[in-house]
């Protein structure tokens, strides 16, 4: 059984913002404090009923379970599915805490970290009142890493499970019922993993959401995620893309059968394509619960949230996501190295901070791929920059950049694209600070945008998109699949991550020694030599200089008083636990 993950010191430090703040419900508001629920679920409740109403600036990747990877989707997607294992429903570090979800209890590991066993929950229903069953795990692994149509997701199972001779294509092409030999069901109850290397890291794997049942009778391939069969305590009523989700009560979910769940809302209403700023009205005048996307309020707000009568109901937190940009190395002039190292340079990160809302609103600025909230953390700086009195880069630093330039045979610069996404406007305007930045040294890109929802699987995450249009720049943010530098780095910079669309490693990265170091640190059962190793290996893609890492996020969170159980989890990243949230 894996050890419980402890967060890193670093984050509690500095979620230490309470300490400043924490607990002052300040003025005449009366909420439960400014950054009360950065390190404590607050406002609690078991009162059951109404509607959690939810909203979004653009729509999922997908919400089906096997098909998605936006961290607000993998949280949402625990209302109405149920993955092995999961993170436990808390604030600050306990929210880091893998425990059993559908499983009975973590995994039982055996040849080394190899071979991975867990045991279902009897009884769990799906909302059509069938029994679920390990074979439905099975194929929902099957289905979500190795066919065809479902490429939004990671592949970590298809990278890692033993590799079935003639290779398996996956349940809709593969004609026989058997599937994959390297994951075995013996009995309905039982599961059981055999990798090709030993995984120390496999029950946070199993919390992601490709473990959620899917039973093979119900699967309609891409169309699924309009008829999501549910195994948690909500039903998926009607999803239309671009437009809205709906949720209500799974009666055959059984308490009983789920110790972490409260199912307390009667409905849950997920408005898609909001506009960011309505988004913020509403949530102010009580006519919206939350934002479900976590990336805070919008600039002309945090004003309006920062009164002496709003305040007690705003967290700050260190999200434990990195703003970075990726520079595509197929993409020309940034196949050159120096060139890539010519943008490190002239990329002005305090500029960055402060169009996406400087440090309260934005993060810190971050010279590492690694955020201080991930075990494996090591502080360093490859490329520092100095600010000029009067704002923007110093002359010796643009100097460094020129001479990369130089170096990569263009001393007058050169010209590309920068992407960013449409519907977040601090995204935009963070493009628009590095454009102005890099134009200092002669290199002019201009910015292209696209919608959040198909940013990944149509356009910057599909290679041959971005070397046919010549985007060489690619804004994103990352958090940790889970929170180690392996859960972290695998599939932005390993070489097995780059898929044909829905990839996350825009820069194309595929280095032997990247590659090694990674699938070398997670076979070793010693934790502190893994920790020791991913500080190393964010050094090894810092020298590339393929990804700009630009600020540790934070974000101003606004949680609406009559919200229940509200609490950041920053095992998603740190927006606010779904799970058991409620309303009065």
């Amino acid at each position: 059984m894996r050890p419980i993950a402890v967060l890193a010191a670093g984050l509690v430090a500095a979620a230490g913002l309470a300490a400043c703040g924490g607990g002052d419900s300040e003025g005449s508001g009366s909420g439960p404090g400014y950054n009360a629920g950065v390190n404590e679920v607050v406002n609690k409740s078991d009162k059951k009923g109404g509607t959690l109403k939810l909203g979004d600036s653009d729509d999922f990747d997908s919400p089906d379970p096997g098909n998605t990877y936006y961290a607000f989707s993998q949280n949402i997607a625990r209302q109405y599915g149920r993955a092995l294992t999961t993170f436990k429903p808390a604030a600050g570090t306990e929210s880091n805490e893998v425990v059993p979800d559908l499983a009975t209890d973590l995994g039982q590991s055996s040849d080394g970290g190899k071979t991975w066993t867990y045991k279902l929950r009897t009884g769990v229903k799906y909302d059509d009142g069938t029994t679920v069953t390990s074979k439905d795990v099975k194929y929902a692994v099957e289905r979500s890493n190795y066919t065809k149509e479902l490429q939004l997701g990671p592949k970590y199972f298809k990278q890692y499970l033993v590799d079935n001779k003639p290779a398996y294509k996956g349940p809709y092409d593969d004609k026989s019922d058997a599937g994959l030999k390297s994951i075995e069901t013996p009995d309905d109850q039982t599961i059981v993993f055999h990798l090709n290397t030993p995984f120390q890291e496999f029950d946070y794997l199993v919390a992601m959401s490709q473990t959620m049942p899917v039973p093979k009778a119900k699967d309609t391939g891409t169309k699924y995620e309009t008829s999501i069969v549910s195994s948690g305590p909500y039903k998926v009523d009607n999803y239309t893309r671009g437009k809205s989700m709906q949720l209500s009560r799974n009666p055959h979910w059984n308490q009983s059968t789920d110790p972490i769940r409260k199912a307390l809302p009667d409905k849950i209403d997920i408005q898609l394509k909001q506009n960011a700023d309505d988004i913020d009205q509403r949530l102010l005048s009580g006519a919206l619960d939350m934002d479900i996307t976590g990336v805070g309020v919008q600039s002309g707000t945090q004003p309006k949230v920062l009164t002496p009568e709003q305040k007690p109901y705003v967290d700050n937190p260190v999200q434990g996501f990195l703003r970075f940009m990726s520079l595509n190395q197929h993409v020309k002039p940034l196949d050159n190295v120096h060139c890539r190292l010519a943008v490190q340079y002239a990329t002005d990160k305090v500029a960055a901070q402060t169009a996406y809302g400087g440090p309260l609103a934005g993060g810190d600025v971050a010279t590492t791929v690694l955020p201080p909230s991930v075990e494996g953390y090591t502080k360093f700086d490859l490329y520092p920059q100095k600010q000029a009195e009067g704002g923007g880069l110093d002359q010796a630093t643009l100097d460094k950049a020129k001479q990369e330039l130089q170096a990569c045979g263009k001393p007058e610069g050169f010209s590309s694209k920068i992407s960013a996404r449409s519907d977040r406007p601090k995204e935009v305007a963070m493009a628009e600070a590095i454009q102005q930045s890099l134009a200092k040294v002669g290199i002019k890109v201009s910015i292209v945008q696209f919608p959040a929802g198909d940013y990944f699987n149509k356009y910057v995450g599909v290679p041959k998109y971005v070397h046919d249009h010549g985007i060489g720049m690619m804004i994103m943010a990352w958090a940790a699949d889970w929170p180690t530098g392996y859960g972290f780095l695998a599939q932005i910079v390993h070489g097995d991550a780059i898929k044909p669309s829905g990839g996350n490693n825009l820069a194309e990265l595929d280095d032997p020694a990247i590659n090694k170091a990674l699938d070398d640190a997670i076979a070793n059962p010693d934790k502190a030599a893994r920790m020791k190793a991913y500080g190393e290996i964010d050094k090894l893609v810092m020298q590339s200089g393929t990804e700009v890492p630009l600020i540790y996020a934070k974000a101003l969170m606004y949680r609406p008083k009559r919200v229940t159980n509200a609490g950041i989890t920053y095992a998603y990243g740190g927006m606010y636990d779904y799970l058991n949230m409620g309303v009065e």
